[in-house]
Protein backbone atom coordinates (compact mmCIF):
# COMPACT_ATOMS: atom_id res chain seq x y z
CA UNK A 1 0.00 0.00 0.00
CA UNK A 2 1.54 3.27 -1.09
CA UNK A 3 -1.07 5.93 -0.23
CA UNK A 4 -3.26 5.68 2.86
CA UNK A 5 -6.13 8.07 3.50
CA UNK A 6 -7.87 8.81 6.78
CA UNK A 7 -10.40 11.25 8.18
CA UNK A 8 -13.60 10.55 6.29
CA UNK A 9 -16.96 10.16 7.98
CA UNK A 10 -20.43 11.55 8.46
CA UNK A 11 -20.87 15.27 9.07
CA UNK A 12 -23.81 17.63 9.08
CA UNK A 13 -24.14 20.38 6.48
CA UNK A 14 -22.01 23.34 7.47
CA UNK A 15 -19.61 21.14 9.37
CA UNK A 16 -15.92 20.42 8.86
CA UNK A 17 -13.71 17.43 8.24
CA UNK A 18 -9.99 17.02 7.72
CA UNK A 19 -8.68 14.35 5.40
CA UNK A 20 -5.10 13.13 5.62
CA UNK A 21 -3.00 11.02 3.31
CA UNK A 22 0.38 9.46 3.95
CA UNK A 23 2.55 8.31 1.08
CA UNK A 24 4.97 5.46 1.43
CA UNK A 25 8.65 6.34 1.50
CA UNK A 26 9.16 3.96 -1.40
CA UNK A 27 7.77 6.73 -3.59
CA UNK A 28 11.13 8.39 -3.91
CA UNK A 29 10.20 11.79 -5.32
CA UNK A 30 6.70 13.17 -5.24
CA UNK A 31 5.80 16.00 -7.54
CA UNK A 32 2.16 17.03 -7.24
CA UNK A 33 -0.23 15.65 -4.66
CA UNK A 34 -3.95 16.06 -4.64
CA UNK A 35 -7.42 14.96 -3.75
CA UNK A 36 -10.07 13.71 -6.14
CA UNK A 37 -13.62 12.66 -5.40
CA UNK A 38 -16.23 10.48 -6.98
CA UNK A 39 -19.89 10.75 -6.14
CA UNK A 40 -22.33 7.95 -7.00
CA UNK A 41 -23.08 7.90 -10.70
CA UNK A 42 -20.53 10.58 -11.47
CA UNK A 43 -17.01 10.68 -12.82
CA UNK A 44 -14.02 11.18 -10.60
CA UNK A 45 -13.12 14.85 -10.41
CA UNK A 46 -10.22 16.89 -9.12
CA UNK A 47 -10.94 18.64 -5.84
CA UNK A 48 -7.58 20.22 -5.11
CA UNK A 49 -3.93 19.72 -5.93
CA UNK A 50 -0.68 21.12 -4.60
CA UNK A 51 2.74 21.28 -6.18
CA UNK A 52 5.98 20.37 -4.45
CA UNK A 53 6.50 24.10 -4.01
CA UNK A 54 3.20 24.51 -2.21
CA UNK A 55 1.09 26.08 -4.94
CA UNK A 56 -2.52 25.02 -4.56
CA UNK A 57 -5.18 24.60 -7.20
CA UNK A 58 -8.88 24.14 -6.44
CA UNK A 59 -12.06 23.17 -8.20
CA UNK A 60 -14.43 26.12 -8.41
CA UNK A 61 -16.98 24.26 -6.33
CA UNK A 62 -14.68 24.14 -3.28
CA UNK A 63 -12.79 27.43 -3.51
CA UNK A 64 -12.98 29.34 -0.27
CA UNK A 65 -14.17 26.28 1.66
CA UNK A 66 -11.38 23.71 1.26
CA UNK A 67 -7.67 24.11 1.90
CA UNK A 68 -4.98 21.70 0.76
CA UNK A 69 -1.61 21.46 2.45
CA UNK A 70 1.37 19.12 2.36
CA UNK A 71 4.44 18.22 4.35
CA UNK A 72 7.20 17.25 1.94
CA UNK A 73 9.43 15.87 4.67
CA UNK A 74 6.73 13.48 5.83
CA UNK A 75 5.22 12.74 2.39
CA UNK A 76 1.77 13.73 3.61
CA UNK A 77 -1.04 15.80 2.19
CA UNK A 78 -4.13 17.06 3.96
CA UNK A 79 -7.45 18.54 2.93
CA UNK A 80 -9.27 20.77 5.38
CA UNK A 81 -12.93 20.91 4.39
CA UNK A 82 -15.16 23.58 5.90
CA UNK A 83 -18.75 24.64 5.28
CA UNK A 84 -19.50 21.21 3.88
CA UNK A 85 -22.54 20.75 1.68
CA UNK A 86 -24.55 17.64 0.81
CA UNK A 87 -23.13 17.83 -2.71
CA UNK A 88 -19.66 17.27 -1.25
CA UNK A 89 -20.70 13.71 -0.44
CA UNK A 90 -18.35 11.36 -2.26
CA UNK A 91 -15.48 8.97 -1.92
CA UNK A 92 -12.32 11.05 -1.69
CA UNK A 93 -9.10 9.70 -3.17
CA UNK A 94 -5.56 10.80 -2.48
CA UNK A 95 -3.29 11.10 -5.51
CA UNK A 96 0.46 11.49 -5.87
CA UNK A 97 2.41 12.08 -9.05
CA UNK A 98 6.00 11.00 -9.34
CA UNK A 99 7.44 11.62 -12.79
CA UNK A 100 5.16 9.77 -15.19
CA UNK A 101 3.68 7.58 -12.48
CA UNK A 102 0.35 8.14 -10.73
CA UNK A 103 -0.40 6.65 -7.33
CA UNK A 104 -3.85 6.36 -5.76
CA UNK A 105 -5.21 5.62 -2.36
CA UNK A 106 -8.19 3.33 -1.82
CA UNK A 107 -10.46 6.22 -0.92
CA UNK A 108 -12.30 7.45 2.14
CA UNK A 109 -16.02 8.14 2.25
CA UNK A 110 -17.30 11.58 3.18
CA UNK A 111 -21.02 11.87 3.78
CA UNK A 112 -22.63 15.26 4.39
CA UNK A 113 -26.13 14.79 5.67
CA UNK A 114 -28.44 15.92 8.43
Amino acid sequence: VQLVESGGGLVQPGGSLRLSCAASKIIFRIDAMGWYRQAPGKQRELVASISSGGNGNYADSVKGRFTISRDNAKNTVALQMNSLKPEDTAVYYCNAVSGVMNFWGKGTLVTVSS
